[in-house]
Order: C-alpha cells, then sequence, then structure tokens
C-alpha cells in the first residue's frame, strides 16, 4: 500500500535527496518503520532514545496534526499523504 511521504530538506540526504518518497504500512508508525527500512538513519532522526518522536518533528497525514487524531496510531490509506515537518524556532526579539 503506498503511501507518498513529504520528507523535509534536513532529511532529505538520507533518501537521495529526493523531497517525496513512497512507503507502505497501515498505520503512521508502520510507515516510519517502513522508511527505515528503506533510508537507514531516518529513525534516529525522528525518534529519541527511548522509542519516542521528537518534540520537534511533527507529522500530519493529509493536512492533519497526528497529535489530534490517533498519534502513530492514526490509520493510513492508499493515496495518503505524510508529511513530516521540523519544528522551526526562533526570531528576533523587538
Amino acid at each position: 500500500m503506498p503511501i507518498l511521504v513529504r520528507v523535509p530538506t534536513p532529511l532529505q540526504k538520507l533518501t537521495g535527496n529526493r523531497g517525496e518518497v513512497n512507503a507502505s504500512g497501515n498505520n503512521v508508525k508502520e510507515v516510519l518503520a517502513n522508511l527505515e527500512e528503506q533510508y537507514k538513519g531516518v529513525r534516529e532522526r525522528l525518534y529519541d532514545e527511548s522509542g519516542t518522536l521528537r518534540r520537534f518533528i511533527n507529522i500530519y497525514v493529509n493536512d492533519e496534526d497526528i497529535r489530534f487524531l490517533q498519534g502513530e496510531s492514526t490509520k493510513v490509506k492508499e493515496g495518503d499523504e505524510i508529511s513530516i515537518v521540523p519544528a522551526i524556532a526562533g526570531g528576533k526579539r523587538a
């Protein structure tokens, strides 16, 4: 079941400089595991040492934040899109 995964620029060196890749799985967790099978090193960038998604990584399924769905258990189906979005911090105080 191919799912389109949009890969942020910092992770594209792991995906052969591709911003979009296909992965498979029935839920977000399985899709991310499949990404690691295809592109070694993705997992350590997305998960901390305890196996929890890093706080600064946001995952969206069809533009919906998984934190407001079922987290990594959010079901996906063929044709869905997953976006991996690293949080951006910083800025200048006025």
